[in-house]
């Protein structure tokens, strides 16, 4: 084994072991703590005194997510545990009320602060953790499976491969994630079936996440012309594998050879304009460059 992925595993199991061992008032205290406790009381919604106000709920609910049980009787049961060791009256341990207080925190609560909480883990990652001191964001997409409801049907329907009825809601995600720390910097949610839903429109609406400086890192789906040039705009560097159609149309016999496996090409602006994309923005003349800082080359070029 090599001596960093020595480090690596151990590093994991360290944070494996403090997750296991973080209850939900610890939980609770990060919440509270100075660094959230403003965030937390913009975003709280209006509520009464019960068993599970919005605060304690998150709580309870992070350390079920880390918990290896993952069930709500257990989430339950150590709240009424900690209420009887300290000394607070006992609780009923069904699961009932805590799963309509989680049913009732906002979206909005539980996203704000998870970007927050990610931005904080990666501004606070040491500098050589990134490459040459430049943050890497990288970018991917998965699917997760929902509950079978109307409702979860009607807003996530299933992929059109599947025989209706016999598969479930299925809702794509693309997370923007810091990779010298870890911390999930933005993430998005759509369908899997429609416009709006496809991973390059569910970045698009997280690019502001992005600062000048950054490196964008991703799979061959995400290297479109107007990405780049967007990226390249905002002095973002992008760093993708080469599209598939591409590598069937690039011509290596000319344009710049940069080095062994390094070319310089130009990328043709598309003729059609994407259904997105407004006739204003697809007049404007492009006025970035797709390239390291320092080194001057003509627009819309890419190094591949």
């Amino acid at each position: 084994m090599h001596a960093s992925h020595r480090l690596c595993s151990e590093q994991q199991k360290r944070v494996q072991r403090r997750a296991e061992q973080t209850d939900s008032y610890a939980f609770f205290n990060l919440l509270t703590g100075p660094q959230l406790l403003e965030n937390v009381e913009e975003l709280l919604p209006v509520h009464r005194e019960r068993l599970f106000p919005p605060t304690e709920t998150l709580s309870m609910f992070l350390r079920q997510v880390q918990s290896v049980d993952g069930s709500c009787q257990q989430a339950v049961s150590e709240a009424g545990l900690k209420r009887i060791i300290g000394a607070l009256p006992r609780c009923s341990t069904r699961t009932s009320a805590y799963c309509q207080a989680r049913a009732r925190l906002p979206t909005q609560m539980v996203s704000s602060l998870a970007r927050q909480v990610g931005g904080m883990v990666s501004e606070s990652a040491p500098a050589w953790w990134h490459w040459q001191n430049r943050p890497v964001r990288l970018v991917d997409g998965a699917t997760v499976t929902l509950a079978d409801t109307a409702e979860n049907q009607a807003l996530y329907p299933q992929p059109s491969s599947q025989k209706a009825g016999l598969g479930f809601p299925i809702c794509r995600v693309v997370a923007l994630i810091c990779l010298g720390s870890g911390g999930v910097l933005n993430a998005a949610t759509g369908p899997c079936e429609g416009k709006g839903g496809d991973e390059q429109s569910l970045l698009r609406g997280m690019l502001d996440t992005l600062e000048t400086g950054d490196i964008l890192l991703g799979d061959a789906f995400y290297p479109t012309y107007f990405l780049l040039c967007d990226l390249a705009q905002r002095g973002v560097d992008g760093v993708f594998e080469q599209h598939g159609a591409r590598k069937r149309s690039t011509d290596f016999t000319t344009g710049e050879k940069l080095g062994a496996r390094d070319h310089l090409i130009v990328l043709d602006k598309p003729k059609k304009k994407p259904d997105w994309m407004t006739w204003e923005a697809y007049d404007q003349p492009f006025q970035g460059v797709l390239n390291p800082p320092n080194r001057r080359v003509p627009p819309a070029c890419a190094r591949v």
